[in-house]
């Protein structure tokens, strides 16, 4: 039979007589006093701790969370004990040794302040290798704003979506899931007749593809549409960077910018999808696993810095640089600096720890709480939208964790909500107008204003890219804008237009095979109307537009009048202030 030392203790728990003790004064398990001697036992038995009764001598009460007693008078000298302390480890295996060397530190001990705050198990965890789970350092729930609202009206109108026959919007539905039933689209699409769930697939396979699918049955393809609909997601990852003494050459705000990333690595992990869904309240796994890899980085740490105290003042000092970087690395690597210093990691950092996806769903939120009560149009928004956190988040060198997600759409608002392609361009041109009002004040460019208008019309090319790729359907209305915007001399939004069609184009690229040359070829998607592209030629500092515009001025295209400024000076800003005086209100 296993033969063991046990002893029950204030937590009511039977710990085996190996104690593994708190290295910073707390020891967890109180031992017992005179009266109640240690005793071989088997493993299915136990000691019940005193009532009372002090060997040292003294009436001080037992304090739980700290070792005061001992009785060794029959201690089986075949085993050794060890207990870790602030004074290091102590090891007897003498009766003698251990009734005596083992009372003095005691009693040592017990003149620390009593007040002395008892440790959790997260702040012992680094010292517990092998024998104790790790809490966690977040709950999903606490790291978004709460979401109510009256009326989940965006649920309703999903089965009405699910039974008519715009493909797009159904392959939007199934993208987005904001259902509660992960099944409906299967059981709606599963009752819809033969023609038309052929007609649905038909639109989401390539050409070379249709041959293999009339072999499938109803169920496998309503499958098949299921499938191709949902977004493909990459495969999760553990967290794969550890602190390392061959860091020492590293500056802090390197081992900042090296953490950063890697968190940055686990958010792209994460669809826009799920965290939309997220964000609404509903539970995501992908964000669990997140939120578990980073407490993963915190015992990383911990173990660490328990190894090798020498470096913790080194990421005292990271600390500071990542306080503006991931707000999750930040956390644990704040709470394993609190747990190292002996002080509760379960404690608060402070009391407005900051929720670590606010910067995403607060403004989700806000598009489901204030825009009109239309799925077709909330699922057109969150499709540009999607491209668009992409290249913010996935293609970016390094995220802004604390800034907003920007979710304007004022182009895709403002071409949903028009009538005609003539409506469109006078929408553009009244916003062209109202921005470049103020541009002269007596003869005088605005240069700060000259600058912004500069970046509002890269902003917008990216706005025509964002819309062209994530609603193709939309491009054919964009095209045909270009010409209103052209008879209304509105140059500023019409090169903005071509510029991002321009950037669609090339993106949608096709490799092709020269039949006289193996070399392969990239070949643009053909969105650019033949007519106009010559506008979008710099050879001569955009010579076409310029000449386009000395025949019939209008709101400019400013970057080549600003090179041309650069070039020849004031005389070239003076010929455009008399030009734009009867052009801009």
């Amino acid at each position: 039979m296993e033969t063991s030392y046990v002893l029950h203790t204030q937590y009511n728990l039977s710990i085996p007589y190996t104690p593994f003790f708190d290295s910073y004064n707390q020891s967890i398990i109180p031992l017992p006093s005179s009266g109640t001697p240690l005793e071989r036992k088997d493993s299915t038995n136990s000691i019940s701790p005193p009532e009372k009764g002090n060997p040292l001598g003294t009436d001080e009460p037992l304090i739980g969370n700290r070792l005061k007693y001992i009785e060794d008078s029959t201690v089986d000298t075949r085993y050794i004990l060890v207990v870790a302390s602030a004074s290091g480890i102590l090891a007897f295996n003498n009766p003698s040794t251990l009734t005596y060397s083992l009372l003095a530190h005691l009693h040592k001990m017990s003149q620390f302040p009593s007040q002395q705050p008892v440790p959790d198990l997260a702040s012992t965890a680094g010292y517990l290798l092998g024998h104790a789970n790790y809490p966690s350092l977040f709950r999903s729930a606490d790291e978004v704003p709460q979401f109510f609202v009256s009326y989940r009206w965006w649920e309703d109108e999903v089965t009405t979506i699910l039974w008519a026959f715009d493909a797009q919007e159904i392959k939007r539905v199934i993208r987005y899931g904001l259902f509660q039933d992960e099944h409906l689209p299967r059981k709606v699409l599963q009752t819809r007749n033969a023609a038309t769930i052929d007609t649905f697939l038909l639109t989401l396979v390539e050409p070379h593809e249709r041959a293999l699918f009339p072999s499938l049955s109803h169920t496998q393809k309503v499958e098949e549409i299921v499938r191709r609909c949902r977004v493909a997601t990459p495969s999760l990852v553990s967290w794969g960077w550890f602190p390392a003494c061959k860091d020492g050459d590293l500056t802090p705000l390197a081992i900042a910018e090296a953490i950063d990333a890697e968190s940055q690595l686990h958010f792209t992990r994460i669809s826009f999808e799920e965290l939309v869904r997220y964000s609404l309240g509903w539970p995501s796994s992908r964000v669990d696993w997140f939120l578990q890899q980073h407490t993963v980085f915190y015992v990383h740490l911990l173990n660490y810095l328990n190894a090798f105290p020498e470096d913790r003042g080194r990421y005292v000092e990271v600390e500071k640089h990542l306080r503006e970087r991931s707000p999750f690395a930040h956390r644990a690597l704040a709470r394993c600096l609190l747990a190292v210093q002996g002080i509760s990691s379960q404690a608060d950092l402070s009391s407005n720890t900051p929720q670590g996806f606010e910067f995403f769903a607060g403004p989700i939120q806000r598009l489901f709480r204030d825009l009109p009560p239309s799925l077709t149009l909330i699922l057109k928004v969150l499709s540009v939208l999607g491209v668009r956190f992409q290249r913010t988040y996935v293609h970016a060198r390094a995220m802004e964790w604390t800034r907003p997600f920007n979710v304007a759409f004022s182009f895709l608002e403002d071409l949903l909500g028009s009538t005609s392609s003539m409506d469109f361009a006078r929408t553009l041109t009244n916003a062209d107008e109202r921005d470049f009002s103020g541009i002269v004040e007596h003869g005088i460019f605005d240069q700060s204003l000259i600058q912004r208008l500069c970046i509002q019309w890269e902003l917008l090319s990216l706005d025509v890219w964002e819309c062209c790729t994530a609603l193709p359907d939309m491009v054919g209305s964009i095209q045909e804008c270009l010409q209103p915007l052209l008879l209304l001399r509105t140059y500023h939004s019409f090169m903005a237009v071509l510029t991002g069609l321009h950037k669609y184009s090339v993106s949608e690229s096709s490799a092709c095979v020269e039949t006289d040359t193996p070399t392969a070829s990239l070949a643009p998607k053909p969105v650019l109307p033949p007519d106009l592209v010559h506008f979008l030629d710099p050879f001569q500092n955009y010579a076409a537009y310029r000449q386009q515009f000395e025949n019939a001025a209008g709101i400019p295209f400013l970057i080549p009048h600003m090179r041309e400024y650069q070039q020849k000076g004031e005389p070239v800003l003076r010929q455009l202030a008399l030009k734009l005086e009867n052009v801009v209100p």
